[in-house]
C-alpha cells in the first residue's frame, strides 16, 4: 500500500486510521475506507452536503495552462516561500518530535488540483513526505500522477479534516477554499502555511469583458484577519504581477480553468493577442 496512513484520521470518529490489508483503510472503532486502484481513498464525512470538486473539462484545461508555464513566478513565489519559511522554522528533529515520523518534510497540498504546485515544491524539497487532497476524485488523480509516490485523499475542506492533529510541517492552499480552523489542528506549532488569493487586478481585462468573475479588493487582508484569529502569525505578503501575453486560446484556458468557466458562452473572448494581467498574493503565515 503506497497511502501514508500517518497523515489520515476517521472522518467518522477522528480516531487515526491504520493499514488493515492492502487495499482497506480502518480505525479501532471499526469504520473501514477501501483504497481505490489509484492508491487514493475517500474519507468524506458522514452525511456530508452533496457537493462536487471540479470537472474533468475544467481540470484539463488547468493542465494544460500550467503546463505551458503561465503561472510559473507563482509556483517560484511558493518555493521561495517555503525555503525561507522553512529556514526560520524548528529543526528537523523538532519537526520529528512533533510528528511522530521521519524527518522528512511533510507537506500538504489543501485543495491540489491537477498537483502542479506540489510537484513544484516537492522537487525543491527532495524526500518531502506529500499528502494531496481535493473534493474531485479527478483532481487527486491527476496531482498523484504530477507527485509519484505522493498520499492522495478525497476530502471536503468546508468540513472537519480526515486528517492528524499537527501532522503537515508546510501546507500550501492555492485558489482553492479555505477552513482557517482546520487548517490551524493539522499544521504543526511553528510551522507554515502558504496562502494563495488573486487581487483585485487580478484578470482585470477578461472582467472587462464579461469573461472573468469579479474579485473583491483587499481579499489577502481579509485572509489575514481569518487565519490570525485562528492561530497563525503572520509573515509576508509577497505580490506576484506579471503581464501574460495571450490569444484566444489561451484566454480559453484561464476562464475555463475556473469558476467562470460555468458563465462563459462562445464568443465572449475576442480573436488576437491580449496582456492579460495576473496578480495575486502569496500569504505566509507561521503556526502559532
Amino acid at each position: 500500500m503506497s497511502i501514508d496512513s500517518t497523515w489520515l484520521r476517521c472522518p467518522n470518529c477522528f480516531h487515526d486510521l491504520e493499514p488493515l490489508t492492502d487495499r482497506v483503510l480502518g480505525c479501532s472503532l471499526g469504520h473501514r475506507f477501501d483504497v481505490s486502484k489509484n492508491q487514493s481513498v475517500t474519507l468524506l464525512p458522514p452525511r456530508a452536503p452533496r457537493t462536487i470538486g471540479d470537472d474533468r473539462q475544467m481540470l484539463e484545461a488547468r493542465a494544460r495552462l500550467l503546463d505551458s508555464g503561465a503561472y510559473a513566478p507563482i509556483a517560484d513565489a511558493l518555493v521561495d516561500g517555503m525555503g525561507e519559511g522553512l529556514r526560520g522554522s524548528t529543526s528537523p528533529s523538532s519537526r520529528r518530535a512533533a510528528h511522530g515520523s521521519a524527518d522528512a518534510t511533510r507537506v500538504i497540498d489543501l485543495g491540489c488540483g491537477t498537483g502542479y504546485y506540489a510537484g513544484e515544491l516537492e522537487r525543491a524539497t527532495p524526500g518531502a513526505s506529500v499528502l494531496l487532497s481535493d473534493r474531485s476524485p479527478t483532481a487527486v488523480r491527476m496531482a498523484m500522477r504530477a507527485v509519484p509516490g505522493s498520499t492522495g485523499v478525497v476530502l471536503d475542506l468546508w468540513r472537519p479534516l480526515p486528517v492528524r492533529d499537527a501532522v503537515a510541517d508546510v501546507a500550501v492552499n492555492v485558489f482553492a477554499p479555505r477552513n482557517p480552523p482546520e487548517f490551524a489542528r493539522i499544521v504543526r506549532p511553528h510551522g507554515l502555511l502558504l496562502v494563495v488569493v488573486p487581487t483585485a487586478t487580478h484578470f482585470m481585462e477578461l472582467r472587462r469583458l464579461g469573461a472573468a468573475l469579479d474579485i473583491p479588493d483587499g481579499k489577502a487582508d481579509l485572509v489575514t484577519e481569518q487565519f490570525t484569529g485562528a492561530g497563525f502569525t503572520p509573515l509576508q505578503t509577497t505580490r506576484v504581477e506579471y503581464e501574460l501575453i495571450t490569444d484566444l486560446g489561451m484566454r480559453e484556458l484561464l476562464v475555463d480553468m475556473g469558476p467562470a468557466a460555468h458563465h462563459r458562452r462562445e464568443g465572449d473572448a475576442p480573436d488576437g493577442e491580449l496582456a492579460v494581467t495576473v496578480s495575486v498574493d502569496v500569504v505566509a503565515f507561521t503556526r502559532v
